[in-house]
């Protein structure tokens, strides 16, 4: 097993690890593509919330008695409409979010009361599995449903990304162009909903977050145009999520979740620390987008 490459079909032969990355590739590639947006559009904070919507959600389903995908996408979707309703001028955005981050909190701990009184003798591991995922351990039906999905989200993304650009770029012209601006805020943050509560099932709602945001801050540091940065998020994801199943694989002391986080952060650490040392005046710049 000492050769790579022998060790990487070893590997990719095994089912549990093509279902995770049928299920993970796609997961992170979504996760990519939206964060990049997210970032850009300084709504990293709402993308944290909304990972702590999926995990109220889901634990809100579980003490239901009902199946934890319904309360994800049903938790997710309505906050992030509500959040983008609410937040007007994007000013007011952080004291929206804050506010209801903290009730969503606080929702988390009663659902999980709830579930941990009456219910978690049933499936005891569904708490820990939403909050830090089981990538390795999802099903060939589960892996197929969320690539689906996952394909469904990307595919209305890509609907929105112009004018979505146009109004994250320069809202009041946007505005001005007849560009919907006001329904494309409450809108993307649907889609960023959507895509905590796909991404909660493989990796878990706490840690979601380094996939939404690291890889695309990434992009933006190595590239000021906006669509090869947007596609180069969506890759530095993918090739995230691959590394941290193949480090945990070698390493099965490890938790897949931790290693593709690790990964994650070491990628965002090193383009930092590439572009301030190379490139200081296009570092001062953050990389921002251009048209």
């Amino acid at each position: 097993m000492s050769d790579p490459i022998t060790g990487l079909a070893h590997m990719l032969g095994q089912p549990f690890i093509q279902h995770a990355l049928v299920a993970g590739t796609s997961i992170a590639l979504l996760s990519g593509l939206v964060g990049y947006f997210v970032v850009l559009r300084g709504q990293v904070f709402a993308g944290d919330a909304l990972s702590h919507v999926a995990y109220a959600g889901a634990l809100a389903a579980l003490a239901a008695g009902v199946d934890l995908r319904f309360g994800l996408f049903a938790a997710t979707i309505a906050v992030g409409l509500v959040l983008g309703l609410l937040g007007g001028r994007r000013a007011a955005d952080d004291v929206v979010i804050g506010t209801a981050f903290a009730w969503v909190l606080g929702l988390g701990v009663f659902f999980l009361a709830i579930y941990t009184t009456h219910s978690a003798t049933g499936n005891s591991a569904a708490n820990v599995n939403v909050l830090f995922g089981s990538i390795l351990g999802i099903s060939a039906s589960a892996a197929s449903t969320a690539a689906w999905i996952a394909v469904g989200l990307i595919a209305l993304l890509l609907v929105l990304a112009r004018p979505l650009l146009f109004a994250s770029l320069d809202p009041d012209v946007a505005r001005a162009s007849g560009v919907p601006v006001r329904l494309l805020g409450p809108l993307f943050l649907a889609i960023v909903g959507a895509t905590a509560a796909e991404a909660s099932q493989a990796i878990g709602a706490l840690l979601l977050f380094g996939l939404l945001a690291a890889p695309p801050a990434a992009a933006q540091r190595l590239t000021d145009r906006p669509w090869r940065g947007f596609v180069l998020s969506g890759l530095l994801s993918v090739l995230c999520l691959w590394i941290g199943v193949c480090v945990a694989y070698a390493a099965p002391k490890l938790p897949v979740s931790f290693t593709i986080m690790t990964t994650s952060t070491v990628l965002y650490a090193g383009v930092v620390l590439v572009t301030t040392v190379r490139w200081p005046a296009f570092s001062r710049r953050g990389g921002a987008a251009r048209p």
